[in-house]
């Protein structure tokens, strides 16, 4: 019966079941599809990565939710990265790039480490595409909310930094614990949409006084590294943040706090990227047997 390592880590956090957990299951080029998803929902985590060195010295990774493949993650690519690390696939003394080969071609993802020992790892996400724009009585129902809880002037709209998020910016804290999913409602949004997931934030953080978001869907989901970019893109084209740099928190009502350093780069009618990292700590490792 064919084997395969696998290593669980929790991403955007220093501290073990916090941040987002990931698994991510080594040596699998060539597995089916089918079986790929069958493990995703085995997992049963909001993502499950799978990653192999090709003959090119390179890395190939592909992402899956317990329903699909999707193109672009950032909890994924930090806990992948770190896995390859920790797990003696990749060699870092103090400071490496390399490019990961995803779905959609490569992105470039830095790696911060002392004595190869892993502090922080920060990935450029794709050029911003700003979708669709939404009213507010289109969308605001389906989190039981409305216009009197956005904040004042936005503009809803999708983002995607490689994977199309609904950005839904929120007056404060207040707002944001108020937001339930009412999934009929949710569910026809979503199937009249033109993005995978939505991503509700405030300017107001939780720690140290950063932006703090909420991820809903079918479920919560904690730290989300690639609706992170696409929010950082949208903050910095509307003028809603001074700095390009800024940090991000997500995760703590859940009991599951996260946190990454995000920075802006390029002129707001022109982003070029958007650089999320942080970092990510072990918590099992196995091996598959099917």
């Amino acid at each position: 019966m064919p084997t395969y390592p696998f290593m669980q880590v929790d991403a955007f956090t220093t501290q073990a079941l916090r941040g987002n957990p990931c698994a991510i299951v080594f040596d699998c080029p060539n597995l089916a599809d089918a079986t790929l998803l069958a493990i995703a929902r085995e997992m049963n985590l909001s993502e499950t990565a799978f990653v192999w060195q090709k003959t090119d010295g390179h890395f190939r990774a592909r992402y899956f939710t317990p329903s699909e493949e999707i193109p672009l993650a950032g909890h994924p690519t930090i806990a992948t990265v770190f896995a390859l690390v920790e797990s003696g696939r990749l060699l870092v003394d103090d400071y490496r790039v390399i490019p990961l080969e995803l779905r959609d071609g490569p992105i470039d993802v830095e790696i911060f480490a002392q004595n190869n020992s892993v502090e922080r790892i920060v990935m450029s996400q794709r050029k911003p595409q700003f979708l669709r724009k939404y009213s507010p009585n289109e969308v605001l129902p389906a989190f039981g909310l409305d216009s009197s809880d956005l904040l004042p002037g936005a503009v809803i709209q999708t983002v995607s930094t490689g994977t199309p998020q609904i950005m839904i910016p929120l007056k404060g804290h207040a707002a944001l614990r108020r937001a339930q999913l009412d999934i009929p409602k949710y569910s026809a949004l979503h199937a009249s949409g033109d993005f995978f997931s939505p991503h509700l934030f405030c300017l107001q953080g939780v720690e140290v006084g950063a932006t703090f978001a909420r991820h809903l869907d079918t479920m919560e989901d904690p730290f989300t590294g690639s609706a992170t970019g696409g929010m950082a893109a949208y903050l910095w084209h509307y003028n809603l943040i001074d700095t390009p740099t800024f940090i991000a928190e997500q995760g703590h009502w859940m009991g599951r706090p996260g946190r990454a350093q995000v920075e802006i780069i390029g002129a707001r009618e022109d982003i070029e990227t958007v650089k999320v990292g942080g970092p990510a700590v072990k918590v099992l490792t196995g091996v598959l047997q099917i």
